[in-house]
């Protein structure tokens, strides 16, 4: 993987786990708890991760449509998951469990060099690995958070971190904002610092790891983070930092 970074299709399913281990305990009370995504409960949830996993399949199986509209997306999402939200938790966590089961060896076995239709654009391999991992990281926050569970955050994270920054150029434009080459100097889980750009770029982003990938995740504001931005586009890229393909 990318400069040195730990194999994706590998931390892919570790991510699957710790999350699978959080929802295996969960009460039903839990599973109907309303999660820290507007609008949605847990179960909600965790059927949005499926069924997007199963788009994961379907773009792997090449019969995934061509790239939407941000707005599109939403609405289809929401759609989605209001038309099937009567199922029940033991189905819907063998139904999750079932489409992840396949998804890191499928992508893994892609040839270098090829490409899959995703929400706005085709994607390698990798980065639809690096997407599905960073979605699930996310969404995972939504459901421990309000129930009290912890999830601890683990060196997994260096891939959203990357994913974060590698966009920003598309994030800047998604947004209107002039934007220019950024540096980020990430304090990881474990103490190390994780670096991301040219480091004689004008602008630069430091702090936690952490933080870097909630502002991404839209689950932190950049004012409430500990990062530091200096340089002419540093606090641009703080408020168009996004860990997702939309």
């Amino acid at each position: 993987m990318w400069w040195g970074m730990t194999d994706i299709f590998d931390d892919l399913q570790a991510e699957y786990e710790q999350l699978d281990t959080v929802l295996a305990a969960l009460t039903p009370r839990q599973w109907s708890h309303p999660s820290a995504a507007d609008g949605w409960t847990v179960s909600d949830v965790v059927l949005h991760l499926a069924q997007t996993e199963e788009l994961a399949a379907a773009s792997i199986r090449g019969e995934l449509g061509g790239p939407r509209a941000r707005g599109e997306v939403d609405a289809m999402a929401d759609s989605a998951v209001a038309a099937e939200r009567d199922i029940s938790p033991g189905d819907l966590l063998a139904r999750w469990r079932a489409a992840t089961a396949f998804m890191p060896a499928a992508l893994r076995a892609h040839p270098r060099g090829s490409r899959l239709p995703w929400v706005a654009a085709s994607l390698s391999p990798a980065t639809l690995a690096t997407t599905r991992l960073a979605e699930h990281w996310a969404h995972a926050l939504d459901i421990t958070t309000p129930l009290g569970i912890p999830y601890p955050d683990t060196a997994r994270l260096r891939h959203i971190a990357w994913l974060g920054h590698r966009t920003l150029p598309y994030a800047f434009d998604v947004e209107g904002v002039a934007g220019g080459p950024v540096h980020c100097e990430l304090t990881a889980p474990n103490g190390d610092t994780w670096y991301f750009g040219e480091p004689d770029a004008a602008s630069v982003i430091t702090g936690p790891a952490g933080d870097f990938c909630r502002v991404g995740a839209r689950r932190l504001a950049p004012a409430d983070s500990s990062l530091k931005a200096t340089g002419p586009h540093g606090a641009e890229a703080l408020t168009v930092l996004r860990n997702y393909a939309f």
